[in-house]
């Protein structure tokens, strides 16, 4: 397929303004933001610009399309009558300054009202005493929690340098944490779980400079940490925080209060677990939360309620970490995460747990003798799988996407060998697991019987395998407009 430069023809275009009727942009700029020369756009038709992009969006892999089980990232069907409450007039007309107008707050009445109660929705969630909904990541989520903990300690007239992170972590976590200042100490797995005898005798060694552990529960190997209580008396012994990445949320809620768990600070992706399926760089949410001891270093503002009831942004944190982002967050983000939540309950939400951790441990179940399962236990959300012996896991991802399947996450996490880790989500049917299951069968059988067919593949796509290595290195980001 052409690009939309190469499609260009001059002296063709799809609409003209007349330069009498619009003010000259001379007169509305300054002089430092007028460009010299017009850009070189490219030269097309209307119609050659709708049906060029349209192309492109038939192109596009999609979770409404296609099932795509990505492990760990959460790319779920998001229900579309939390769009339509997005787009309502009412909110999606709303500037995000509103709220700081003389008497903008009065109209922004119902938006705060919004973002108040997706904040107690949250709470109840996870057990937390607070919450920032400011964070528009969940590695932005990562930070800010990590600086929370980094305000509390402060707070109590030292400096601890030190987050402890398993080897199973996200790959963002050791980045946070050592973009907040941290120095990063990585704790061993046993069975696909943190060795608690080399989580003790780390805080043995470091207990003085440790701040605080960052860790998924279930991990990123798709299991419980069954050593959780002896891991929080461990750190809160140190008078350590627990950090807790709010990733695979969609295993646990209404069955597991992280709070209640012993978790200090808590992110989640609300773009992940509660609609809003995150691509292409956004939209993202990644609000956190805290227990009642880190309250106070929340950021500014926090929407608040007065006695009246009517609803105000509180600037009056004296011990706030700052602002995390512009205006309050992602909006609409936040939105459709309390529709989604308002729609499904309490009971909802738990169900939702429910067939998600049925779905993976039925897909679990049904590739045991046609992958290498390195650990057999019952599996949370998602699980892990080795490509069989002599296979690749990348050739085993591209030949997926030609049977019409997005590939599950490979090489991650990097302690398991030729690692394939798929999340089925809890709205994919028993077909489609089936569909899903057969064709890794015939991937494995042809793989097997001839591994440099697969090697090939994807055969049928518009863009065919790309040299990775070569791509990286020589990357090309301009179009030559001739």
């Amino acid at each position: 397929m052409k690009t939309i430069f190469a499609k260009s023809v001059p002296g063709r275009g799809a609409c003209q303004v007349d330069s009498a009727d619009a003010p000259a942009a001379a007169h509305m700029l300054p002089a430092g933001l007028l460009r010299i020369h017009p850009p070189l756009l490219p030269r097309c038709s209307e119609l050659d610009v709708v049906r060029h992009f349209t192309g492109l969006s038939q192109r596009n892999y999609s979770v409404d399309a296609n099932f795509y089980p990505l492990g760990s990232c959460t790319m779920k069907y998001s229900p579309k009558f939390t769009e339509y409450v997005a787009s309502l007039p009412g909110f999606a007309r709303l500037h995000p300054l509103l709220a700081r107008l003389e008497r903008g707050e009065a109209c922004a009445q119902g938006a705060l009202q919004c973002l108040y109660e997706a904040e107690r929705w949250l709470c109840e969630i996870t057990g937390m005493e607070a919450f920032t909904l400011q964070p528009m990541a969940g590695a932005n989520g990562e930070f800010t929690g990590v600086s929370f903990m980094a305000a509390y300690h402060r707070a109590k007239g030292r400096k601890r340098a030190k987050i402890l992170i398993p080897d199973s972590a996200h790959g963002t976590n050791p980045a946070s944490a050592a973009l907040a200042g941290f120095e990063i100490i990585s704790i061993e797995s046993r069975d696909g779980m943190i060795d608690p005898d080399v989580l003790s005798a780390v805080i043995a060694e470091h207990g003085d400079d440790v701040a605080g552990l960052m860790m998924t529960c279930p991990n990123t190997l798709g299991l419980m940490e069954l050593h959780l209580p002896r891991i929080v008396a461990e750190l809160h012994g140190a008078d350590a925080l627990l950090y807790y990445d709010g990733a695979n949320m969609n295993a646990i809620m209404g069955k597991m209060r992280v709070g209640d768990a012993g978790f200090d600070v808590v992110h989640l992706n609300l773009h992940k677990t509660f609609a809003t399926p995150h691509g292409g760089g956004g939209p993202g949410s990644g609000p956190v939360g805290v227990t009642a001891r880190l309250a106070p270093f929340l950021p500014a503002p926090r929407v608040a309620v007065r006695e009246n009831g009517s609803f105000y942004l509180d600037d009056n944190l004296p011990q706030s970490i700052g602002a995390m982002t512009p205006f309050y967050g992602n909006f609409g983000v936040v939105l459709k995460a309390l529709a989604y939540m308002l729609r499904l309950g309490g009971d909802g939400l738990a169900r939702v747990a429910e067939y998600a951790v049925l779905n993976a441990n039925y897909l679990k179940k049904r590739l045991e003798d046609v992958l290498d399962v390195p650990f057999d236990k019952l599996c949370a959300h998602e699980f892990v799988a080795s490509a069989p012996e002599g296979l690749r896991a990348l050739d085993i991802a591209k030949a997926l996407l030609e049977r019409g399947f997005h590939a599950p996450t490979v090489y991650f996490p990097l302690i398991v060998r030729e690692c394939l880790m798929a999340e089925p989500t809890e709205t994919e049917s028993r077909e489609t697991l089936d569909a899903y299951v057969e064709a890794l069968r015939e991937i494995v059988a042809q793989g097997k019987a001839d591994p440099r067919a697969l090697a090939e593949a994807p055969r049928n796509l518009p863009v065919r395998r790309l040299d990775e290595t070569a791509a990286a290195r020589r990357m090309v980001l301009t179009e030559d407009m001739g």
